[in-house]
């Protein structure tokens, strides 16, 4: 199957593109792009992997879908396209990176110069049908993304993980935490983000850890 997707991500992945599950997966997705409103764009689906290649990715940033209305979801987790208002949760983002690096916040929400920095921003599923959250789920996206984690755990080390929630947390099960920097935490929504989110350090946490082990920091 002709993937779009960065080379050395499909080189990794390839076994993935002949299952039988993606086949099915990508008959959906493409069905539903023909049919309906669907978010992102679809030649940005992959676009966590495009900004980041594998052997650059230093952070892993776990979301879980996109977002749901029009110029919001450009393929990268939490991340909107510029001009775009802040959603809630990366209004909160941006004011944890404020407390703990006296960054101020930035004027647009698009996080691709994390991205380029090697901070790959994965969301658990890569599409959604516009104004219907979850409406792409337990479609075969999961085991993909599944797979990228595993991927990654199998293959490198001295990456910092930032898992926010309990569905991340249990996404990053499989991460080795001698190996890794392993970060939990509540989730930045608003429902969650003062039982923990707020005063976790993460942001100078994985710079120290990247420093640590002889890689350079992120400027988020």
């Amino acid at each position: 199957m002709n993937v779009k997707i960065e080379q050395s991500w499909k080189e990794c992945l390839a076994e993935e593109f002949d299952k039988p599950y993606f086949g099915q997966l990508t008959e959906f997705v493409r069905n539903e792009y023909k049919h309906s409103a669907v978010y992102p764009p679809a030649a940005l689906i992959f676009n966590a992997f495009d900004r980041c290649p594998f052997d650059k990715v230093k952070v892993v940033l776990l979301g879980q879908d996109p977002y749901h209305e029009p110029r919001q979801a450009h393929g990268l987790c939490f991340s909107v396209q510029e001009g775009t208002a802040f959603p809630p949760s990366l209004v909160n983002i941006f004011k944890e990176v404020q407390a703990d690096l006296g960054r101020p916040a930035p004027r647009n929400g698009d996080l691709t110069r994390w991205a380029e920095q090697g901070v790959l921003l994965l969301n658990a599923t890569l599409t959604v049908r516009a104004h219907s959250a979850g409406s792409h789920q337990n479609r075969g996206w999961e085991i993909f993304t599944d797979a990228v984690i595993k991927c990654l755990a199998t293959r490198r080390q001295h990456v910092a993980y930032l898992l926010w929630g309990a569905y991340a947390q249990r996404k990053g099960a499989i991460i080795d935490k001698t190996k890794n920097l392993v970060l939990e935490s509540p989730h930045p929504s608003p429902l969650s983000a003062s039982r923990g989110f707020f005063g976790n350090r993460h942001f100078s946490k994985t710079n120290a850890y990247l420093v640590e082990t002889g890689q350079t920091a992120i400027e988020f």
